[in-house]
């Protein structure tokens, strides 16, 4: 499974590590994922997601089935 949220969308970035002699290397700045399970209480059942930390606390502002209904008009649930 890819590295992306499914609420929010975030995935891994490309960039460079750079050292003391300013010598760039190529490096990903991974996402901070999650695999949780959250109980939808409007279709009564339990969901496993792949969710960023940022993507927690957007469903612990906005509950779950907004958090849903606005990732799915994205894209970003699989």
């Amino acid at each position: 499974m890819s590295k992306i949220c499914q609420i929010t969308g975030k995935k891994a970035m490309g960039g460079c590590n750079v050292s003391h002699s300013k010598r760039h290397t190529k490096r990903t700045f991974d996402v901070n994922l999650f695999r949780r399970k959250f109980y939808w209480v409007e279709q009564d059942v339990w969901i496993e997601l792949n969710v960023s930390a940022a993507g927690l606390r957007t469903i612990n502002k906005i509950g779950l089935d907004n958090a849903l209904k606005q990732a799915a008009e994205k894209g970003y649930l699989y």
